[in-house]
């Protein structure tokens, strides 16, 4: 019996790693932002950019959104993962964090022609602290942004007491696919 009971934990606990390997690249949220940002667009054409630059977009992927007139794109769209240290710090630097030894939380990037930031969604939250930067309010701050400079924590980026670890996290990342999706494009 407790070889039983045993085996059905470690079958779920494999089951739950590898579901948080998986990212969903298409969620229903991302479909209703791009008709609402795209409301005089019917026929929207999504093309996945296949960058040169591979290794450093692997948690997520940069897409192409346009209408069926050829030659007009709509914007830009960057899904993907960032991965947080656990509740109580980290113990290597960010980059070098493995999946298996942090949180995680996936969402999206609407970036228009000029490639400024129109939106961004958090849209699966696993993470087990610092659910404030899912708020809506928070998330407005980053509207607008271009990459022309950093975007810094506590200077023109505000602070949340409480998700720490998630602020400087999903704050590095818009630095780097703002600044990815510029190299991309050249």
């Amino acid at each position: 019996m407790q070889r039983v009971i045993i085996y059905i934990v470690l079958s779920t606990i494999g089951i739950c790693l590898q579901a948080q390997t998986n990212i969903d690249f298409s969620p229903k949220m991302l479909s209703a932002d791009l008709s609402q940002f795209n409301k005089a667009s019917a026929n929207l054409e999504i093309l996945e950019i296949e960058p040169a630059l591979e290794p450093e977009v692997r948690s997520g992927k940069f897409y192409i959104v346009g209408n069926s007139t050829p030659g007009q794109i709509c914007k830009y769209v960057y899904v993907g993962r960032v991965n947080t240290c656990r509740a109580g710090g980290c113990s290597k630097p960010q980059d070098t964090v493995s999946d298996r030894e942090s949180e995680f939380f996936d969402y999206y990037i609407l970036f228009d022609q000029g490639l400024n930031v129109q939106h961004v969604r958090i849209y699966n939250y696993q993470a087990t602290h610092g659910q404030e930067v899912t708020a809506k309010n928070w998330l407005k701050q980053f509207k607008g942004y271009n990459g022309s400079k950093d975007l810094v924590v506590n200077k023109n980026v505000d602070a949340i007491s409480g998700a720490t670890i998630s602020v400087y996290a999903i704050v590095m990342d818009i630095n780097q696919k703002t600044s990815l999706l510029k190299e991309i494009l050249k």
